[in-house]
């Protein structure tokens, strides 16, 4: 192989000992992961449908414009269904609850998802039953789709029935609109009917592009508690509108009219909650639009908000930032809520901007107004779910029932367990030293992170040098072709930390349409490092060799020495080829490999790891495979 051969003579021209040739096992787990059997049907049937993920969004689809995705196709499909997004369980109570908001809408170009994992652990941790719909998912389909209490994915049984209990509406619904039902429009009618069957008290809801035209924007203000707009940046420019400023606005689309609804003797607006922060221009975009629609807003970058975050270290066997957050804001009431020393597994101060915007909303809930509190027998039940409980198993005659003006029961012992108890998959997850032996990569220090764009390159290097300041890096990329490659490049390389990079390829949601060449993002990170000045060693050594011998020391150590740039199709062995070039490199200097570009790269990784447990039916032990909610284990960190 042209690597392989590289090494050997890098050795030799550096004076010392010659690599070790790689040892290509024959277990080789790089693949996709398997869905279960029980879903056979089901993923067929979707995967017949037009799929966006896969082909990429045509230009102008998420756009508010004649151009833009069919809502009212999306409208026509719940109509069929019965609407279940209007029919979660309090609807269907004849006690009269005065509650009538039950979804939360998110929408941003980063930080949907966890947002809405911190969020829906919050309510989860407060008693609630919470619905989360995200996407796209890493392993499983399932991951699109929690419900109930724990956070864990949709069973594979539940999904299946539920399926199958609808299909016939379905398939009458994909006859009327001519076949143009798309993947993403059913998952997102599945999941709403999976929320409604199975009684969830509210829902979380993140949008799958924009926001305006999104098949998610079905949501009517009566049944909308929030809606979040988490951070505005140049992703998917030519589907909506080709500018800042259109991206603006196709996100904007999900805010609805803040209609005041009387509860009693509380006056309630729904609410828009900004993530942010945005660029000046774009803050104003997005605050005329919630005044044009008389929505209050609640803002996460509020100077009356103030955030800290002074450590990393191990909580609860898994890998933290200790943070301090405060928030104070006078608006149409008071939000208040102070937190230290707040341990959060996410690690990144994009992470903790997140943080805030959840817990923004959750006291945006709190003071809603309309949630019932009762007192039984001197005992005060706070909470909605245990308020329908106490309805389902008591005689009227034991509910002294009374209003309580202050909105939805989240208590701030529920607001701190519940973000300090979310973590979520391939977002700035270190790898634990067995996983990484698993990989055949002992001793490595491996993170992966789905980061694709400039700003999450930049979020993604910020979370390195905070946990591993001085540490080199050996990065692995595999990219989709829809994505801005040269500026994703050169963020990383901005902090000169970098010793190697590895371009490879991954399969975009399951198919080649969207897949980045090797040899383009070679070209791109060529050309960044040109523009950075930035000395290159790349995969056709007779073109450098008398550079090499010349100036290539193996001492060398300062910040402008050539760095590797080479293509390989394997993922193998670029993690493989990482990992021994940082041995060689770093001496006894830290060295981290890194896996980004993609969520479909970290997918391969954790597939690979997921098949191996299985394979060794190692119950007894817990990869870092995690979801919202479930816990995580240890970092491990090598040299």
């Amino acid at each position: 192989m042209k690597i392989l051969k590289l090494v050997s003579q890098l050795s030799t021209l550096t004076c010392r000992k010659p690599l070790k040739k790689f040892r290509l096992e024959s277990k080789q787990w790089f693949s996709t992961y398997t869905e279960e059997p029980e879903l056979k049907d089901f993923i067929q049937y979707i995967d017949s449908l037009k799929n966006y993920e896969k082909s990429g969004v045509p230009k102008d689809a998420g756009t508010d414009s004649d151009d833009g995705f069919d809502l009212g196709r999306m409208r026509r499909l719940m109509d069929r269904l019965g609407n279940p997004q209007s029919n979660f369980k309090a609807r269907s109570l004849s006690f009269p609850l005065f509650l009538k908001n039950y979804s939360v809408h998110i929408a941003g170009t980063k930080g949907k998802g966890s947002t809405a994992a911190y969020l829906s652990n919050i309510l989860r941790t407060e008693g609630y039953s919470v619905g989360c719909y995200t996407s796209p998912h890493i392993l499983s389909i399932r991951e699109r789709m929690s419900v109930g209490r724990l956070g864990k994915p949709v069973s594979s049984n539940t999904l299946n029935c539920l399926f199958h209990r609808i299909k016939q509406s379905l398939d009458e619904a994909i006859i009327l609109e001519n076949g143009c039902l798309s993947h993403f429009e059913v998952l997102t009618a599945v999941a709403f009917t999976l929320f409604a069957q199975e009684n969830v008290d509210i829902a979380i809801i993140e949008a799958g592009l924009g926001g305006a035209r999104d098949a998610t924007n079905i949501i009517s203000s009566s049944e909308l508690a929030a809606s979040i707009i988490t951070t505005i940046g140049e992703e998917h420019l030519a589907a909506l509108g080709g500018s800042l400023e259109s991206i603006a606005m196709a996100k904007a689309g999900i805010i609805k009219h803040g209609r005041p609804v009387r509860l009693e003797s509380q006056l309630s607006l729904l609410q828009l909650i900004l993530g942010g922060p945005f660029l000046p221009h774009i803050d104003c975009i997005l605050r005329d639009k919630a005044l044009s629609m008389s929505s209050p807003i609640v803002s996460a970058s509020d100077s009356g908000i103030r955030t800290a975050i002074k450590g990393v270290s191990t909580f609860k066997g898994r890998p933290s930032q200790s943070c301090d957050l405060m928030i104070q804001l006078d608006c149409d009431f008071q939000l208040s809520i102070e937190l230290c020393d707040l341990n959060l597994s996410m690690l990144g101060t994009h992470q903790l901007q997140n943080a805030v915007t959840a817990a923004c909303t959750a006291l945006c809930l709190c003071n809603q107004g309309g949630c019932l509190v009762f007192v039984i027998s001197d005992c005060l039940v706070s909470t909605q779910i245990h308020l329908i409980r106490i309805i389902e198993n008591s005689s009227n005659s034991m509910l002294d029932a009374f209003m309580d003006i202050s909105g939805w029961k989240i208590s701030d012992g529920s607001i701190r367990a519940g973000l300090e108890n979310t973590c979520l998959q391939g977002r700035s997850q270190f790898l634990t030293s067995k996983e990484a032996e698993t990989l055949g990569l002992p001793g490595a220090t491996v993170l992966i992170d789905g980061a694709h764009t400039k700003e999450s390159a930049k979020a993604l290097l910020d979370t390195i040098q905070m946990t591993f300041p001085d540490s080199r890096l050996a990065i692995v990329v595999a990219m989709a072709c829809d994505k801005d490659h040269l500026a994703f490049a050169k963020e990383l390389l901005s902090g000169r930390q970098v010793e190697a990079v590895f371009l490879t390829e991954s399969n975009i949601a399951g198919g080649t349409s969207r897949t980045t060449s090797a040899s383009v993002l070679r070209d791109c990170w060529m050309q960044a490092s040109r523009e950075l000045g930035i000395k290159v060693l790349h995969d056709r050594i007779a073109e450098y060799r008398e550079l090499f011998e010349d100036k290539y020391i193996c001492s060398t150590r300062d910040l402008n020495h050539e760095i590797l740039v080479a293509t390989e199709n394997s993922l193998s062995d670029s993690l493989r080829f990482a990992n021994q070039i940082l041995r060689e490199r770093t001496w006894n200097r830290s060295g981290i490999i890194v896996v980004t570009g993609s969520l479909h790269i970290v997918s391969l990784v954790l597939a690979s790891l997921n098949r191996f447990y299985a394979m060794m039916d190692l119950s007894a032990v817990v990869p870092s495979i995690c979801y919202e909610g479930a816990p995580t284990t240890a970092l491990k960190a090598g040299s």
